[in-house]
């Protein structure tokens, strides 16, 4: 007798469940709960901008019911997007749905030899320009040859014939380093590649020019940095800021400056 009614029991809490889900599933769906992580003060993408992205895709609309949601097509859709890095989009019973996602952060702007303008992001990523958005990162000028269409900084680092012919690792880790070091990044606004090769940074600060000459490896960009940190923590106070118009970190455990005539 109790079994039966358990069983009976249990088919009444099924059949409410299915009949609650069809109810659900045939209400007018409401927007998006959204949550946008940022990693500093430069969000490319809003709430608003993305809800207009996904109506004019078609992936929501007037009158949409629940049962018409397909979660899994708008999470393409966003992760597709330049601006996004990781995208995480999910249901409710309630009918209530959420978009999570998190945006790149740009550190450099690059302006390349075939005028085209991008940015890299902290993982090496080109990101293209997003009408309405600029951020405040260190602008990239010279001759450099990667276009905006470019292979990921990752993918050059692994590949041997790319990277002797592209650029944006070795703008990487300079950029990379100027973003994660306060001092350099308040010191440091431009940095430049010569038709030689050599990467030159253009201080804020002052008049002087700085030969960082190249940026093979991590370790090189490091040992440059803190020659260039000792000096201007030990010299500038002393000297002025105006004293030298070259300083140059090309030479090994050494720097060399050339005075203002």
């Amino acid at each position: 007798m109790k079994a039966t009614l358990w069983a009976v029991f249990g088919i009444g809490i099924i059949f409410l469940l299915v009949s609650v889900r069809t109810s659900l599933q045939s209400q007018i769906l409401a927007e998006p709960d959204i949550h946008i992580k940022v990693d500093g003060e430069n969000a490319f993408l809003t709430e608003k901008e993305l809800l207009t992205r996904l109506k004019q895709a078609n992936l929501l609309f007037v009158d949409q019911k629940v049962e018409e949601l397909n979660p899994e097509a708008i999470e393409q859709f966003i992760d597709a997007m330049n601006e996004v890095k990781s995208v995480n989009v999910f249901t409710h019973f309630d009918g209530n749905w959420n978009i999570d996602l998190e945006l790149r952060k740009p550190i450099a702007r690059v302006f390349n030899n075939f005028g085209q303008s991008y940015y890299l992001d902290s993982d090496g990523f080109v990101m293209k320009k997003t009408i309405g958005h600029t951020a405040r990162v260190v602008v990239v000028t010279g001759d450099i040859k990667d276009r905006m269409e470019s292979e990921s900084v990752n993918e050059i680092i692994n590949n041997d014939s790319l990277k002797s012919i592209r650029n944006l690792d070795d703008v990487y880790r300079i950029s990379n380093y100027v973003c994660n070091d306060p001092l350099m990044q308040s010191l440091i606004g431009q940095i430049h590649r010569e038709s030689n090769g050599d990467f030159v940074l253009i201080p804020i600060v002052g008049g002087q020019k700085i030969i960082f000459g190249t940026a093979n490896s991590e370790s090189e960009v490091k040992q440059k940095f803190e020659k260039l940190k000792i000096f201007y923590k030990e010299a500038i106070p002393f000297e002025g800021w105006n004293k030298y118009s070259e300083i140059s970190l090309k030479f090994d455990k050494q720097i060399v400056c050339k005075k203002i005539e």
